[in-house]
């Protein structure tokens, strides 16, 4: 459709929108702040059992630290480089800090809300106490300063700051103490840091003082008690043993967050796992982009920090509440199961026999499995039954982030030593997986199986698995298409679907993306996938244009999307056409989206919502009505420019009619119907909360799976 046929359209409704202007869109960082707003929605929403409340608390500051570790240092390097082109929104990288700081101010303010009013006395209530140390009563601290004696004491290293000590480093997220000293000898005040060391917990359980006589020091981390104590808390307590001889006076805890974006030149780095490696290690010297503080702190000590650190103000930010609570992970593994999420047993589809072979169900039919109401099982045994059959010839697979302890990585090393031939495209450059992807690396290395880590200049983030096997007919290729990690943790707690399959297209084209990862191949056309860079964004566009010409010669254009964000421009202007020509269309974003949906004229048959609960929605699935041909793909990629140019990402089609009815009506359609925990985005780029239509039952999308899990299909 023409850009003039587009202003057409938009005269007739009185206003004409220019596609360009930057007006049309949202701001990146913006919206991904609005998404950890929603998470921390979740840690306020009391139909959350108590500790998963404060789960959803863990993940909004782990959210937050990541993001100045990655994007705020990344707008602060443009700043101090002189940068100043907008971005495709109109902000200059100064505009954007400035939006930023005030948004979380009010963001930051709700969280310790949450926190101190909400959370911390709905604990104790429940039986699980963080306690001040005030609160304590005496065996309760002679057993915490004797485990301060024993345990803590003897690794901490007061490091002073005078004439004769210069300022110590800081590293990445410690949590640090700046302690006020007055020396009498001397007649004045001295200054000191203390770091905490990360090997302490950050919260030590105590028993209650009846139970107290019943516990060495040794015993207290392994206590069962529900009682907590901020290790903060138990060193300040017990500074006199660190500063014999001086009195100590006011004490404050302290965190920066450092750059820790890494910047790979490939093409100058003869050796890319010690590249990354040397990045990994300097992450703790990045420029300070963060300053958090105890409000208590006086300007002379804020001031020290403030300067040694050559910090801008701007990127100081106090903090009520304990500094660092992405440590909450460790209430949240409290022994108190009534608190949590009833735990539930994934599905095993009716596909996969037990105790059967894997090959002889997926010569059957395609394979379908949606993770986490299906279990991850059946994609551990695909990989261990190939590394262990003697007609397997070849395992080739896409490793981006395997956690430890990785069942799928031990069944590769399995395979070679079965004498399989085995390549493993380990992706080194996924963003805090670094260090353990380098170590499954050398790991699989030392088995003999070979390793490569991907294309110069791409991150490989396509999820794929091919086994080749031969059979009496001839040989057979075996794929596992996903748009998840290989993963046994994350598979429980994120949503993602993979599918099996042994069609000779799909094969063919897994063999060829793999000859290009672990070769020279330059192909760019494949028979049935999707791939990015080359060629996905262009694919989409041409679908996106198939729907407003339906649209236009039928009147029957739809479209519907869920994924995790919506950023590439291209894209977006697509979409608005697709709008402007009538075409509905449905979005499920779950985090970053930069449309403005229903803005007359230009988006009003566009809605986006966004679901955040229990699990992380992972998946991708995009859907094109074609006229009744409906078209569905899935796969690894997102709709941003990193995941369309920078990324080599798949996107496959799913045309079995069984599966294809599974994935749209049973999954797609329904989390487009959530209307408990689906939020709507609104065109000013704020959310609202879904509620049920009169006489309309409510639908927790999440919740309807587990209790459906093993009904789908």
């Amino acid at each position: 459709m023409s850009t003039d046929a587009s202003q057409d359209l938009n005269q007739d409704r009185g206003q004409v929108f220019d596609l360009d202007d930057p007006g049309v869109l949202l701001n990146r960082e913006l919206s991904w702040l609005r998404f950890n707003e929603r998470v921390l929605e979740e840690a306020l929403d009391q139909s959350h059992p108590l500790l998963e409340r404060v789960k959803f608390l863990a993940i909004f500051a782990s959210n937050l630290d990541e993001f100045f570790m990655v994007r705020v240092s990344g707008l602060r390097r443009q700043v101090a480089a002189g940068i100043q082109e907008p971005s495709n929104d109109g902000l200059t990288p100064s505009d954007q800090l400035v939006e930023i700081r005030k948004a979380l101010l009010g963001l930051l303010q709700r969280k310790n809300d949450c926190w101190k009013n909400e959370l911390l006395p709905k604990l104790r209530q429940a039986g699980v106490a963080v306690l001040d140390y005030p609160e304590l009563r005496k065996k309760q601290k002679e057993l915490l300063r004797n485990y301060f004696e024993e345990h803590i004491y003897p690794i901490l290293t007061p490091l002073a700051f005078d004439p004769a000590h210069p300022f110590p480093h800081i590293s990445n997220l410690s949590l640090n103490l700046a302690v006020v000293i007055k020396d009498p000898k001397a007649g004045g005040e001295r200054f000191a840091r203390i770091k905490i060391p990360e090997e302490l917990p950050r919260l030590v359980p105590i028993p209650d003082e009846e139970q107290a006589d019943c516990y060495d020091c040794g015993d207290l981390i392994k206590a069962k008690v529900n009682n907590y104590v901020w290790v903060e808390r138990v060193i300040m307590s017990n500074l006199d043993l660190l500063f014999p001889g001086l009195k100590t006076g006011a004490v404050f805890t302290f965190r920066i967050t450092r750059d820790a974006d890494l910047e790979i030149e490939e093409d100058e780095a003869g050796d890319l796992l010690s590249t990354i490696q040397e990045g990994i290690d300097n992450r703790e010297f990045g420029q300070t982009v963060r300053l958090e503080l105890d409000p208590a702190m006086p300007d002379r000590i804020r001031e020290i920090l403030i300067r040694n650190l050559n910090i801008a103000p701007y990127l100081v930010y106090t903090e009520d509440n304990p500094i660092g609570m992405a440590d909450l992970w460790e209430l949240w593994k409290t022994d108190r199961p009534d608190l949590r999420d009833p735990s539930f047993i994934p599905n095993l589809p009716r596909a996969i026999p037990r105790g059967k072979s894997l090959f002889e169900a997926i010569r059957k039919q395609n394979i379908l499995l949606y993770h986490p109401y299906d279990s991850f099982m059946p994609v551990v045994e695909f990989v261990r039954e190939a590394a262990n059959d003697p007609q397997v010839l070849a395992i080739k697979q896409t490793l981006y982030r395997v956690g430890t302890n990785s069942p799928v990585v031990e069944a590769l090393k399995e395979a070679r030593r079965n004498k399989k031939q085995v390549a493993v495209l380990v992706e080194l450059k996924a963003r805090f997986d670094e260090e353990n992807n380098i170590a499954w690396a050398r790991a699989l290395e030392d088995e003999g199986v070979h390793v490569v880590y991907g294309v110069i200049g791409l991150k490989t983030h396509a999820k794929v698995c091919l086994v080749v096997r031969r059979e009496p007919a001839g040989i057979m290729r075996y794929v596992h298409l996903s748009t998840g990690n290989y993963n046994t943790v994350t598979s429980r707690i994120y949503t993602d679907l993979g599918m099996f399959t042994c069609d000779k297209d799909l094969a063919s084209d897994a063999s060829d993306l793999f000859n290009s990862l672990t070769g020279y191949s330059q192909k760019e056309k494949y028979k049935k996938l999707l791939v990015a860079p080359q060629q996905m964004r262009q694919e989409i566009l041409t679908r996106i244009e198939r729907e407003i010409k339906r649209r236009q010669e039928h009147g029957d254009g739809y479209l519907a999307f869920k994924n995790n964000a919506l950023v590439d421009k291209k894209v977006i202007k697509a979409l608005y056409r697709a709008s402007q020509a009538g075409v509905k269309i449905d979005l499920q974003i779950r985090g970053i989206c930069c449309l403005r949906p229903g803005v007359p004229g230009l988006s009003e048959n566009i809605t986006v919502t966004s679901i955040v609960g229990r699990f992380l929605e992972h998946s991708r699935i995009y859907y094109f009505r074609n006229g009744g041909e409906d078209e569905v793909l899935s796969g690894s990629a997102d709709l941003m420019p990193r995941n369309l140019d920078r990324r080599v990402e798949i996107l496959y089609p799913i045309t079995d009619p069984r599966l294809k009815r599974m994935v749209v009506e049973e999954i797609l359609f329904t989390h487009l119907k959530d209307n408990v925990k689906a939020r709507k985005l609104l065109p000013d780029g704020s959310y609202e909360r879904g509620t049920p239509a009169p006489g309309e039952e409510k639908l927790n999308t999440q919740l309807y799976m587990i209790e459906r899990r093993g009904e789908l299909g």
